[in-house]
């Protein structure tokens, strides 16, 4: 009979596994805990694997989803690929498919999941900081995710928050649950973007439960859990311990594997419901056998492997793999691995294939036809080869040298060919480069943060720039940095930490002193000590502003409008330019505090890298980042003080000047507000925003012909800009043209129908021109998509006063005032109301 056929990778597998030949006692174990039932005391629900690294955790876990699968159990693999439950429940859905098992209720909801969160980013964006144009714009996306942090829809850019003030984060936050609340269907729309895991997690267990009638066990796999227990672990306490997410089947097996043992505060309850499995190096007995079964049993061979791997099994198959004659043969391998494996192999392919195939931090055969720089034909057979090494673990469908075992291999390249291990990074990071402009063609580079693969090909070309000692990879991948800081801690650590691994595997000093500084700044103090990190190096630090701000001059609300400072109220800015650079202004603002450290600035700037100069561009554009995230809590004076900083380095940018200008406005700075948007819009003439800013700013100073021409630019330029249109309405009030009042409001709703604040304006306009039930429609609509509008409770009791509507009209007004307390021409208005009531 012929013998039937087996795939390769099945060949791969079954090499991999006859490596295991110790840990008998942790997999007999395992194995075990599926011959004892669930109610059995000895019965135990979850593994939790633990030791350093290169002692073999994920070999191991990986043959437990072995042994499991013997059993006939339903597995999932997860690691640090997967950056949230959410990621972990899709990497879980994807996996049990493969096997079969579709969770089709799952799948539906993490679709939705994933809508409604870009959803509520359009909602905070709105809420929060309305670009001019309707699209998010960087800063603005920044400031929308420390909103939807206020409300836990971020956990990552907490650290961030910290620079808003919590009162003004916690108010943000609630007017947001009131958009959102009215922007989404239903309950669990808001829930599921708000937390996701509590509408999730019982979807997963009734999933679960479902298939728990088809296989005898399901086996959940989470490993490098030293990466994803932060996010995971009370995540998974909860789904174990508790009744929170419902009722598990209790056939779910779950192993967890990390470089720390379990939390004892947390899991010590569970003591009996799991097993604490710490790994160590190899007993001799254990390394005698696995040496053994590897065809090493000639005992000065094997005492010299014992004495030089310590036991760490990673080591000792690499060692085995060399077949030594004798202990002259062995050496250590934490130095040569590769060259005594390649001792045994003949062919020169083979042997340039493994030390390529280390360059790269992780391999596919697309990524390792690169690094071995051969045809396809030879790069996919050499790849298969390389697929059998002992050090290349699996991880997905991809594979990654060990860390033991890459780091040596490297430190060969670079001594042995300076120039050879520049060109392998140069023509890797061309290679990226290639890739990640493919995924580039025809996309909005806004949604390009958002995308798993672009971002893995950007870090992949930077890691390798970086390597090559490339003239500007330090300063592209700080600018990088400084856009990923906007995204979140997540993303910011992982341009982190290519700058950690480039410094560490290129053995380049200066790269590393980012990278440590960098890092140390994140786990401190998030993204915001990141950018204070980077400008602290760059001795370009501003002095923090304290004190109270300056006192408007003036105001700009209409005296038809109910005005003056209501928290919840309408935008009152045009929008969000996030540009570059213009004049400093010497604007004495406030006195510099006495307390500043100058021996700590002064010390890092000496740790600075000499190598290296940040870009002018890039430290405005922090500045900028800065100046947003102090706008957003209403301290435009710090804000101001952070553009001048961007306007000293780069002077003749428009769009910081325009900005400036608007903060200024808000500071009630006029003139000077003035003369930042003249010169501004002289600069660029073709910005809407800085238009729009000058128009509002000429109407607060009393010159409304000048506001109208300077809202005309803006308007030609962007007829549906929604902003100006409102500000050009209030020229038309100035002017005595209610229809032209009302055209502009009418022009503002149909450019923007979910703008609460367009709406609110209408309804003025509307109960200006007598029309008094109208304008209760606009108000009710405005209170629809903002329930906690201020301003439309208020001026919806007035036009309810008119209308001989006595309760409603105190219901409104109690209703403002309940929402803002200070709010004092709401208090006249329900004075009047009440006045008329009782005659």
């Amino acid at each position: 009979m012929a013998r039937g056929r087996v795939s390769l990778q099945e060949l791969v597998r079954r090499r991999t596994r006859a490596g295991l030949v110790a840990r008998s006692a942790e997999r007999e174990l395992f194995r075990g805990n599926f011959d004892t039932a669930p109610e059995d005391g000895r019965h135990r629900f979850l593994f939790h694997v633990h030791g350093t690294a290169g002692v073999g955790k994920t070999r191991l876990v990986k043959e437990f989803e072995h042994l499991a699968r013997e059993q006939g159990a339903l597995t999932a693999y997860v690691n640090e690929t997967s950056g949230s439950v959410p990621e972990v429940l899709e990497a879980v859905c994807r996996q049990f498919a493969l096997r079969g098992h579709r969770l089709k209720d799952l799948e539906r909801m993490l679709a939705t999941h994933r809508e409604r969160r870009h959803e509520a980013e359009t909602a905070a964006l709105a809420a929060l900081d309305p670009a001019p144009d309707g699209a998010p714009s960087t800063g603005g996306m920044a400031l929308a995710r420390a909103g939807l942090a206020g409300l836990g829809l971020v956990p990552g850019v907490a650290p961030f928050t910290a620079v808003l003030d919590p009162a003004q984060l916690a108010h943000g936050a609630d007017r947001l649950r009131s958009v959102l609340a009215a922007r989404f269907r239903s309950h669990e729309d808001v829930r599921l973007v708000l937390d996701p895991a509590s509408v999730l997690t019982p979807v997963l267990t009734d999933e679960l439960n479902a298939v728990a009638s088809d296989v005898p066990w399901i086996v959940l796999l989470l490993d490098t859990y030293e990466r994803t227990g932060p996010f995971l672990d009370a995540w998974l306490h909860d789904l174990l311990t508790t009744d929170r997410y419902g009722a598990l089947p209790d056939t779910v097996v779950v192993v967890t594997a990390g470089q720390h043992p379990a939390d004892p505060a947390r899991w010590g309850t569970f003591a009996d419901f799991m097993t604490s499995l710490p790994l160590q190096p190899f007993t001799e007995a254990e390394a005698r056998g696995l040496l053994a079964e590897r065809g090493v049993t000639a005992e000065p061979v094997v005492a010299e492997a014992l004495r030089l791997t310590g036991g760490l099994p990673v080591l000792l198959s690499t060692i085995a793999g060399t077949r030594p004659a004798g202990p002259e043969d062995v050496t250590d391998p934490s130095a040569t691995a590769v060259e005594r494996f390649l001792k045994w192999e003949q062919d020169p392919g083979r042997r340039f294939a493994a030390l390529a195939g280390a360059l790269p931090r992780l391999l596919d055969a697309d990524v390792f036809a690169v690094a071995a720089d051969c045809d396809r034909d030879r790069a996919e057979e050499l790849y298969a080869w390389v697929e059998t090494l002992p050090f290349a673990d699996r991880l997905g469908g991809r594979i990654r040298y060990h860390d033991i075992v890459r780091a040596p291999m490297l430190r060969l390249q670079r001594g042995r060919s300076p120039r050879g291990w520049a060109d392998g990074h140069g023509r890797l990071a061309q290679a990226f480069r290639r890739w990640r402009e493919q995924t580039e063609s025809g996309r909005d580079t806004g949604t390009l943060w958002l995308d798993e693969t672009w971002c893995e090909l950007r870090l992949g070309e930077l890691y390798h720039r970086l390597c090559a000692a490339g003239p500007t990879a330090v300063s592209d991948t700080l600018r990088d940095l400084v856009e990923a800081c906007d995204q979140g801690e997540a993303l910011a650590a992982r341009w982190v930490r290519v700058l950690e691994d480039a410094g560490r595997d290129a053995g380049a000093p200066g790269v590393s002193a980012w990278g440590d500084r960098l890092s140390a700044a994140l786990a401190s103090g998030g993204t915001r000590a990141v950018l204070d990190t980077l400008l602290d190096w760059a001795g370009h630090t501003p002095l923090p502003v304290p004190g109270r701000l300056p006192v408007r001059r003036g105001g700009d609300e209409p005296s038809t409008t109910p005005g003056g400072g209501v928290p919840a109220g309408p935008p009152d800015f045009p929008g969000d330019p996030v540009g570059a650079d213009p004049m400093l202004w010497d604007l004495d603002l406030a006195g510099a505090p006495a307390d500043v450290d100058w021996m700590s600035q002064e010390q890092a700037r000496l740790t600075t890298p000499a190598d290296v100069a940040l870009p002018a561009p890039l430290l405005a554009r922090i500045h900028r980042d800065r100046a947003l995230a102090h706008a957003a809590r209403g301290d435009h004076t710090s804000a101001v003080t952070e553009l001048s900083g961007a306007l000293a380095l780069t002077p003749d940018d428009a769009r910081t000047l325009a900005l400036r200008g608007e903060y200024l406005r808000a500071l009630g700075l006029h003139a000077e507000a003035v003369a930042d948007l003249e010169q501004a819009t002289a600069l660029d003439p073709a910005d809407a925003y800085a238009w729009a800013s000058l128009g509002a700013t000429r109407l607060t100073l009393g010159h409304p012909e000048g506001a109208r021409t300077a809202l005309d630019h803006a308007l030609a330029l962007r007829p549906d800009y929604t902003w100006a249109l409102v500000r050009r309405a209030r020229v038309a009030r100035e002017l005595g043209d209610p229809e032209g009042r009302l055209a502009a409001l009418d022009r503002a709703v149909a450019a923007e129908p979910d703008s609460a604040w367009a709406h609110c304006e209408r309804g003025d306009a509307l109960r200006a021109a007598d029309r008094d039930r109208e304008a209760l429609a606009a108000y009710d609509r405005a209170l629809a998509l903002d329930p906690g509008y201020a301003s439309a409770y208020a001026s919806r009791g007035v036009a309810h006063h008119r209308l001989g509507h006595l309760d409603e009209a105190l219901a409104d007004l109690d209703r403002a005032l309940e929402l803002n307390p200070s709010y004092a021409w709401a208090r006249e208005r329900r004075d009047a109301v009440v006045q008329h009531r009782d005659g």
